[in-house]
C-alpha cells in the first residue's frame, strides 16, 4: 500500500488505474492468505495424525496399557491441533479470534443446554476410557446385551454380539448401569447339575461323571472341583458340579462336559431319568 500511495499523483502508471492496481494488490493478498491458510490445514492434518499415530503407537509398545485410554487421548490430540490451526487460519484473514472464542463459547452453551442428552453421553464417555470398567476385546453384558467390546467413543459404545451383529449402547446406558465383564478374571468356574435316578448307585454316578469332566485337559484341579449330591428331586437325584477353567474356554468347555457326562452315564449303565406321572383311573 505504501507502493501505491508513492502513486497518488499519478492516475496512470504502466498503463493501468489506481483502482485496478488495489484490486491487484488485494488479489494477491488474497491469493497469498489462501496459500497460507491451505499449507496451515496440511501441516495441521499431518501434524495431528502423525501425533495421534505416536500416542496409539505407545500403548501398542506396551501391552500393559490399555488401547481404550489411548485411543481417546490421541483423538483429543488431534483435534486440539485442527483447533489451533483453525485459530491461525482466522487470523490470518484478519478475523480477531478472542471474539471468535467468545462467540463460540456463547454458542456452546446454547448447544450443551439443548443437547443434555448428548452431553451426559460424552461426560459418561469420558468416565468410562478414565476408569477403564470395560475395555476393547472384553466379553460383556451391558444392560442385558452381551457382546465384544469393538469400540468405546466419547458417544456411544460399540458391541459385537456373539451372533455377529452390531449393538450400539450410548455410554450413559453404559455408566449408569450394572455391567458384567467375563473377561477380568483368568479363570471362570463352571457349574453342571446332573440328574441320576434314585436306583442308581451313587457313588458309582459320582466317580463316572468326576472321571469324564477331570479327564479333560481343560479342567483345573486348583481351585479343588466340587462334586456333590445337591438336590432330592421328584424323579432324579442331582449332582451339583463346580470346577474351574480358562475364562476363554469356558462356553465351549461346559456345553461340551455337558455332552461327555451323558454318554459317559450312559455307558456306565446310570439311568437319566426324566420328569413321569403316574395317573390313576377312577374305578367305575
Amino acid at each position: 500500500m505504501e507502493y501505491l500511495q508513492s502513486l497518488m499523483t499519478t492516475e496512470i502508471w504502466n498503463g493501468r488505474s489506481l483502482s485496478e492496481l488495489v484490486t491487484l494488490e488485494f488479489l494477491i493478498g488474497a491469493a497469498g492468505n489462501l496459500v497460507t491458510a491451505m499449507v496451515i490445514v496440511l501441516v495441521a492434518f499431518i501434524v495431528s495424525a502423525w501425533v495421534a499415530g505416536r500416542i496409539r503407537r505407545l500403548a501398542q509398545r506396551h501391552k500393559r496399557l490399555d488401547d481404550t485410554l489411548f485411543n481417546f487421548l490421541s483423538n483429543i490430540a488431534r483435534y486440539i491441533i485442527l483447533a489451533f490451526a483453525a485459530l491461525f487460519i482466522l487470523n490470518t484473514f484478519g478475523v480477531q479470534t478472542t471474539s471468535v472464542v467468545a462467540v463460540i463459547g456463547a454458542a456452546g452453551l446454547a448447544i450443551g443446554l439443548a443437547l443434555q442428552g448428548t452431553l451426559s453421553n460424552v461426560a459418561a464417555g469420558v468416565m468410562i476410557i478414565l476408569f477403564r470398567p470395560i475395555k476393547l476385546g472384553d466379553l460383556v453384558v451391558i444392560n442385558d446385551k452381551m457382546g465384544t467390546v469393538k469400540d468405546i467413543s466419547l458417544n456411544f459404545t460399540e458391541l459385537a454380539a456373539i451372533g455377529n451383529f452390531q449393538i450400539i449402547v450410548p455410554n450413559s446406558e453404559v455408566w449408569g448401569n450394572t455391567i458384567i465383564n467375563y473377561s477380568v478374571y483368568p479363570t471362570r468356574r463352571a457349574e453342571w447339575e446332573f440328574g441320576v435316578g434314585y436306583g442308581a448307585n451313587l457313588a458309582d454316578a459320582e466317580k463316572i461323571i468326576r472321571d469324564t469332566i477331570m479327564a479333560d485337559p481343560r479342567s483345573h484341579t486348583d481351585p479343588e472341583p466340587f462334586f456333590q449330591v445337591n438336590t432330592l428331586n421328584a424323579s432324579s437325584v442331582d449332582f451339583l458340579v463346580r470346577v474351574w477353567c480358562d475364562s476363554s474356554d469356558y462356553f465351549q468347555y461346559q456345553a461340551d462336559m455337558k455332552r461327555k457326562v451323558k454318554e459317559a452315564l450312559d455307558a456306565g449303565g446310570i439311568d437319566i431319568p426324566f420328569p413321569t406321572r403316574t395317573i390313576l383311573q377312577a374305578a367305575e
